[in-house]
This record gives structure tokens, sequence and C-alpha cells, in this order.
């Protein structure tokens, strides 16, 4: 399934891209697609959008995040095309996702939509020089997304670092005072706003792993009906291919997110 949707306005010369889902890799694409999960993955997203070159672009981003190296391609995709790109968030836009949506040359949000940055994460397993290795890798990962967010905002790096230490999610209001945006959608101002998320405990790496394991269930759920469906029938076996690599890709085992 695709996870994006282009559609081009002739009259104006301009093209609207929504950006869904899962921010993946391009290996990890086809498995995601498989269980028909929308995704973002770099490849496929510099192919399409090669064909509108010179065209002013309007980007919606809803989005959790994912990939980090994926989002820093697709980051870059949109960096380099030659016409305007406007980024407007009505959902989230939160970690990876909040990488991308700083290529745009204007970023807006809804009112009612939430922004998030935070330190990257990821798992190891080995010795413990292997451990080492994983946390100075995790550093200079994060160096790159400051680079991300400090050519936009131009705040320090080290304020941009203190709110990826704090996990920092903001609101719209919140966003454009800290130049991570440049303006709400629909209204001027937000009346009787605070530029802080309240209740930001409902705002956590929580609601992120809640969203992977919500879709790690749907994957388990569909692969069990296929299997159960295919084991049914005499004459159909479930492919051993897609078994084993969903039960490597379970594990996600050594992956770099920022989500």
């Amino acid at each position: 399934m695709r996870f994006w949707n282009f559609s081009a306005n002739a009259e104006e010369d301009s093209v609207e891209l929504r950006i869904e889902g899962e921010i993946v890799s391009d290996d990890d694409a086809w498995f995601y697609e498989w269980f028909g999960i929308p995704v973002a993955s770099p490849n496929a997203f510099r192919a399409e959008l090669a064909n509108y070159k010179d065209k002013d672009i309007t980007v919606w981003i809803d989005s959790w995040g994912g990939d980090v190296f994926a989002a820093a391609g697709m980051y870059n995709a949109l960096k380099e095309h030659k016409g305007r790109v406007i980024v407007k968030i009505d959902g989230k836009a939160a970690s990876a996702g909040s990488v991308i949506a700083m290529a745009g040359d204007e970023v807006h949000m809804s009112p009612v939509s939430i922004m998030m940055i935070h330190n990257p994460w990821s798992g190891a397993r080995g010795e413990a020089k292997d451990m080492r290795h994983m946390a100075d890798v995790l550093d200079e990962v994060k160096e790159t997304l400051i680079n991300a967010y400090q050519s936009k905002t131009k705040l320090s790096r080290n304020k941009i670092s203190r709110l990826m230490d704090e996990e920092t999610w903001m609101s719209a209001k919140k966003a454009v005072s800290e130049g991570f945006a440049d303006s709400i959608l629909y209204t001027n101002t937000v009346e009787g706003a605070d530029p802080t998320v309240e209740n930001s405990f409902m705002f956590s790496r929580l609601a992120i792993q809640n969203s992977t394991s919500f879709t790690m269930d749907r994957f388990v759920e569909l692969f069990s009906k296929i299997k159960k469906t295919e084991d049914s029938t005499t004459n159909q076996r479930t492919p051993q291919a897609p078994l084993s690599l969903f039960e490597k890709k379970i594990k996600l085992q050594g992956r770099v997110f920022n989500r």
C-alpha cells in the first residue's frame, strides 16, 4: 500500500503530498506493504517526487516517526526539490516525522496538531564494548538531527540538545514560538492557549510504543488469518520466506529509530 498521495493541480502548477504512517527503510518497506499497512520509505518517495520537478509542493504530515536514516533520505529529497515546499502538520509530526517537517520552506501546524523531538534510540546486544559503541553511534546520530532542527529554528545546538533530552512535545503555539513552525493554520492566534503542552503525560514515549505495539498486533492478527486460511487448503502452504522474515523483523535488534 502506498504511504503517500500525490495530487497535482494543473491550473496552479502545484502538487499536494500526504505522508502518513511509519517511516521505514527501503529494505523493510515490503514487510509493511505485505500486510497492507501504509509506510514511508525514501527510495520510492524520491522516485515519484522526481515526476514533479520544479512544481510547488504542499506536504501534509501525520506520522509517529520511525527509522532515522529513512527520514533523513526523505528530508534530503525535499530539500533538493527545486519547487517551493510548504509543510502542513494536521495530526502529528513526532520524532523522525518532525525531521521531515524541517525540510519545508514554510512549516504550518493545525491548532490541534502536535510535534515532538527527542533523542534517537535503539537496541543492542553483545559485550560491554558493543554497548559503548552503540552509545557513541547514537550520540553522532543526534548531532545529525540537531543539524536539521538548527537549520530551521536557528536555536543554539545546546538548547536543541536539551529539548531532545527532555523529549519535548510542542503544541502549535509552542512550536511557532521555538521556531520549529512558522504559523498556525486556520487562525492567526489561539485564544487562551498555553504555549506548553498541558497533560504532557499523555504525550510520551508510551504513546509511541503503544502505536508500535498496535502495528505489530495488527501484523500478528493478519498473519494468523492468512496462515489459518492457507493451512485449511491442502494444496496451499504459507510461503516460508515471508514467515522467516516476519519473525526476524519482529525483533528489530540493533536498529536506530527516532521515535
